[in-house]
């Protein structure tokens, strides 16, 4: 390949290109068995002789860090390179520091290898409609290459925002125009751009607790006072909202992680009090799409009046998570803003996949795999909540469920044993299950774990749990219901 060297002043030439090979090879540039430039191109290259090179290609080798090769050239070493001085950073030089202070959020890896897999967030990718897919995605190629030559809306591509709009309307019964939508990287980059819109530093920012952590940490990114407010088995403790809170967060047709319904109750009474407050109100509506039980109740969007809500949902659970395919429905007051934030942070989404979801929904592809997934989704649900009964009625009781990809269950009173050390003895025996305390914001956390079924074949679950049941004998003793 071609390596960049800088030649400067009156130095000496072989020492400045020895050390800038150097450089290249210790921080990865130049990676172990790679070639060098032959030493005579390189030379004509820099203008200098080619004994020039030589010279530093001779130091190179002398170092460790190059071999040459007869006939063939000069090669980095494979493998370990030696300890040398350059590699290492100036002294009294003082690296640079971020003022956000946030950090990637990566899942630990387990002690032993998974063999039974609860957790949460993952689709079943065997069941994605891969062939379909790629003939859509194959048809949006074919486009016209004007769609490509020019930057395009930062809401998104105009199909896409049809066809959600309809899709939500006939699904959700979320009330939307196309100009009401917004496409997204996913649902984490839609609470990122209203972050960006409506939150300054200091402002009170609400958020379930237990709940989604991403969207706790992102709004404390911003500068946020962020307060985690207690839900029960109707969603979010609306009594418990702090007066001072200006936007809140909630999941509230399957609350995360505990997957309860928020009453139709406590539904108007957090609008209610969002139109007292002069708040904002972020509805994520994830994974509500897989209903298998129960009469699904209207999201709060559909029942806003005073265009409080902003309406947050994704494919990333219902297609892949690599897609990155997510949007948002807006008030008309904040479109504007929302736009010219998505604008600044990367302008818009990837013309062709988007394109290629907008006739996957419009040819009925869309609705046609949410049936076929929930149907299994399902099942799967069922075989835990029975093999929960028969295996770990003496620790746990389901949480109740309708709609979703996991299922919480509580850990009774009386039992003396913590989930989170259930947790790590499973994850010891190959199985990944998740913590109820996991998302814990600051309230005292629930005692439970959450099981996901997006990943775990239905065949696997019943023997997962029996796993899981051994986990809990090794870690405590049952005790009573109550």
């Amino acid at each position: 390949m071609d390596l960049h060297v800088r030649l400067g002043g009156r130095g000496d030439l072989a020492e400045q290109i020895f050390r800038q090979v150097l450089e290249a090879i210790l921080d990865g540039r130049l990676r172990p068995g790679e070639r060098l430039p032959p030493s005579r191109a390189l030379a004509a290259r820099l203008s200098v002789s080619r004994n020039t090179v030589g010279v530093a290609y001779e130091r190179l080798a002398a170092e460790g860090v190059i071999e040459g090769r007869v006939g063939a050239g000069s090669f980095v070493v494979p493998g370990p390179l030696p300890a040398h001085p350059a590699g290492r950073a100036p002294t009294g030089v003082v690296a640079p520091r971020a003022s956000f202070t946030a950090r990637p959020i990566e899942r630990q890896a387990p002690p032993v290898e998974v063999r039974y897999d609860f957790g949460i967030g993952t689709p079943d990718d065997s069941l994605f409609p891969l062939t379909i897919w790629r003939r859509f995605v194959a048809a949006a190629l074919r486009g016209s290459v004007e769609e490509y030559s020019t930057y395009g809306h930062p809401a998104g591509h105009p199909a896409l925002r049809a066809a959600v709009a309809r899709h939500v309307g006939v699904s959700r019964a979320v009330r939307a125009s196309a100009d009401d939508v917004l496409l997204t990287n996913g649902a984490q980059q839609a609470f990122d751009l209203v972050g960006r819109v409506l939150v300054s530093p200091g402002l009170r920012v609400a958020v379930e607790d237990p709940g989604y952590p991403r969207a706790r940490l992102l709004f404390d990114s911003l500068g946020a006072r962020v307060a985690g407010v207690p839900v029960d088995d109707e969603g979010l403790r609306v009594d418990r909202l702090p007066p001072s809170a200006r936007l809140v967060y909630v999941t509230p047709s399957h609350q995360f992680p505990t997957g309860v319904t928020m009453s139709l109750r406590r539904r108007m009474a957090l609008l209610d009090w969002a139109d007292r407050a002069g708040a904002v109100i972020v509805e994520d509506d994830y994974d509500t799409e897989f209903r298998f039980g129960g009469r699904p109740l209207d999201p709060l969007q559909s029942l806003d009046r005073s265009g409080r809500v902003v309406y947050v949902g994704s494919f990333s659970k219902v297609l892949l998570p690599g897609l990155r395919q997510g949007f948002l429905v807006a008030p008309a007051s904040l479109q504007p803003a929302l736009q010219a934030a998505r604008q600044l942070a990367d302008w818009h989404g990837d013309v062709t996949t988007q394109a290629a979801l907008a006739r996957f929904i419009d040819s009925g592809h869309l609705a046609r795999h949410i049936r076929v997934v929930t149907r299994v989704y399902a099942d799967r649900y069922a075989r835990i909540a029975a093999g929960i009964d028969r295996h770990l009625a003496r620790w746990l009781a389901v949480v109740p469920s309708s709609a979703g990809m996991h299922v919480a269950a509580l850990v009774h009173r009386g039992v003396a044993v913590q989930a989170s050390d259930v947790v790590g003895e499973a994850a010891r025996r190959g199985l990944r299950v998740h913590a109820l305390a996991d998302f814990a914001a600051g309230q005292p956390p629930m005692n439970g774990v959450v099981l996901g079924f997006g990943a775990i074949p239905s065949a696997r679950i019943d023997a997962g749990l029996a796993l899981l049941a051994r986990a809990f004998a090794a870690s405590g003793r049952p005790g009573g219901r109550g």
